[in-house]
């Protein structure tokens, strides 16, 4: 087996951190008392500024002025660290949480699909560089091995146990991941590196260090397998921002709800899925809340058009009180069908798909006020049809054309039918001029107590226009107009 590890050393302040502030800005966490809190973890800014963990948060902005810090979420890390093994689900099923910082996947059953390490390398750190957040990548025969590799460099990658146990032998004895109780003693004792403690003998070793603290030694060279708890995604999901201040304009829920839903993006790449429906959840002060449900006829993972939905529906929403906090719900993922086109389709695509369209429609306009063209069993022209509301039951009538008809099919269509037809015959103004086609004799209806009896034509009035008429069955005048041919 082959481990990667994902060492990522500002998790705690990645997940706490606003979406309008920059990654390349100095910021703390912090901790201990409300009226005198001290720094807890500084990022790279913060530590070139001379800021170190142990320091006041006063004497810190002393150094840098506006200094932001923010206490400890031990959830949002979780919820982090739980987005980022989505992530790395998409190269292997074997994903196990270390938290609190590390992730670890097991690359050797992938290397075939990916061609190679360095593909494969590429392809990782293509999908996390996108998060904006920090990380270093350590490879090795070892889970353990590779993480604690991973803590102090980047890109390294070993594949086989001789030459791990050399790169570990120069790891300081303060960053192999013991506790720092112990590494302080060890170092005191002038035991600075790895490379020292394998040397010495095993019964003076754990009489020094303890069997925990040798069964981590043994662990990362190999010597002890490890069990590791395999990470599976979950199957809703579910993500929740608190506010630090109340929000009383819609504009301002765009922001972090942009966040959220390019959060849902990669958990749906990663299902290999699609959503169907989602909730926003709007929390008012005295646990007032207003569900917003964006429904999407076909399943869609396109993190833009979620939010372009979603965006379109808060705009007709009036806020009953301020916002304190925002949830989006995801529990309708079905499988994620993509549409597919003809290979040798020549006709001219317009800029926006049908489905994309009337998405976009029923967002602006309301689901009740796009509807659809339903066809229904009956001769008689006005009852051919009927409109219905936009469902999702696979049963019905596409919504949508599955193919562009050729120019022939329409050709014979416009022959049958009028591209026009009028909802209820009116008298026609004029008698017309002459008759192209007809009659076409139409006799339904009896049994519902509407029976006609109709001979149409298609005829052309003084004006140079193409109709579809009818008469009543035996009369020659009277035309009643039913439609117009384009």
């Amino acid at each position: 087996m082959l481990w990667a590890c994902l060492y990522f050393p500002e998790l705690p302040l990645d997940a706490v951190r606003p979406p309008d502030c920059a990654r390349e800005v100095a910021a703390v966490l912090v901790d201990g008392p409300v009226r005198n809190p001290r720094v807890a973890l500084v990022n790279r800014a913060a530590r070139l500024a001379g800021i170190r963990s142990g320091q006041s948060l006063a004497a810190a902005r002393a150094l840098q002025v506006d200094l932001p810090g923010w206490r400890r979420d031990t959830e949002a890390e979780r919820h982090l660290l739980t987005a980022l093994a989505d992530t790395a689900y998409r190269f292997s099923n074997e994903v196990s949480l270390a938290p609190p910082r590390a992730l670890l996947v097991e690359i050797g059953a992938s290397l075939g699909l990916f061609g190679g390490w360095a593909a494969l390398e590429r392809r990782l750190r293509v999908d996390f560089d996108g998060w904006a957040i920090g990380y270093r990548l350590a490879v090795a025969p070892v889970a353990a091995g590779a993480r604690v590799l991973a803590t102090g460099r980047d890109g390294i990658a070993l594949l086989s146990k001789p030459h791990l146990v050399n790169a570990l032998s120069d790891i300081s004895v303060m960053n192999c991941g013991l506790e720092r109780k112990i590494s302080s003693s060890l170092t005191s004792m002038g035991l600075n590196r790895l490379e020292q403690l394998f040397a010495l003998p095993r019964a003076e070793l754990t009489r020094r260090i303890g069997p925990a603290a040798l069964l981590h030694l043994d662990r990362m060279r190999g010597l002890v397998p490890e069990a590791l708890a395999s990470y599976q995604p979950a199957t809703r999901y579910q993500r929740r921002i608190e506010f630090d201040y109340r929000i009383d304009r819609v504009e301002a829920l765009l922001f972090p709800l942009q966040r959220m839903l390019r959060d849902l993006g990669r958990f749906l790449v990663t299902r290999d899925g699609g959503v169907q429906s989602f909730d926003l959840i709007l929390e008012h002060e005295r646990q007032a809340t207003t569900r917003i449900t964006v429904g999407l006829l076909e399943a869609q993972r396109d993190a833009n058009l979620l939010l372009e939905l979603a965006r379109t529906r808060l705009e007709r929403v009036a806020l009953v009180a301020p916002v304190e906090a925002l949830n989006v719900i995801a529990e309708d993922l079905p499988t994620l069908r993509p549409l597919h086109e003809d290979l040798f389709d020549t006709a001219p695509r317009g800029t926006m798909e049908w489905p994309m369209l009337v998405e976009r429609l029923r967002a602006r306009l309301g689901d009740e006020a796009v509807c659809r063209f339903l066809e229904v069993a009956d001769h008689r022209p006005d009852r051919t049809w009927r409109m219905c509301p936009l469902d999702r039951d696979p049963s019905r009538t596409a919504a949508f054309p599955s193919r562009r008809k050729s120019a022939r099919e329409e050709a014979g269509i416009r022959a049958l039918r009028p591209l026009w037809l009028l909802r209820r015959a009116i008298p026609l103004r004029c008698a017309p001029v002459h008759i192209l086609a007809g009659p076409e004799r139409i006799e339904s209806g009896w049994w519902d107590g509407d029976d006609q009896r109709h001979d149409y034509y298609v005829v052309q009035t003084r004006e140079g226009q193409r109709a579809w008429a009818y008469v009543a069955h035996g009369e020659i005048g009277n035309w009643m107009l039913q439609g117009w041919f384009a």
